[in-house]
């Protein structure tokens, strides 16, 4: 339930929708660079929120290897 109230999840339903309309977009005006623009979209938004749920994930575990000049 915790996920729901994410930030970095909301803006990766966002970021997924917006990338489906595109590709919807793409398809009914025949435009295949539009169709592939919005699957690589959909695609990069999972894999960016799966980086950024691994990497805080990370930091909560080992806290020790903070670096703050990141």
């Amino acid at each position: 339930m915790n996920k729901l109230k994410s930030r970095k999840f909301w803006i990766c339903v966002a970021a997924f929708l917006a990338s489906i309309a595109t590709s919807i977009s793409g398809i009914t005006t025949s435009n295949e660079t539009v169709t592939i623009i919005g699957t690589v979209c959909g695609i990069l938004a999972a894999a960016i929120y799966a980086f950024c749920e691994a990497w805080v994930d990370g930091k909560a575990i080992n806290p020790d290897t903070y670096d703050e000049d990141e």
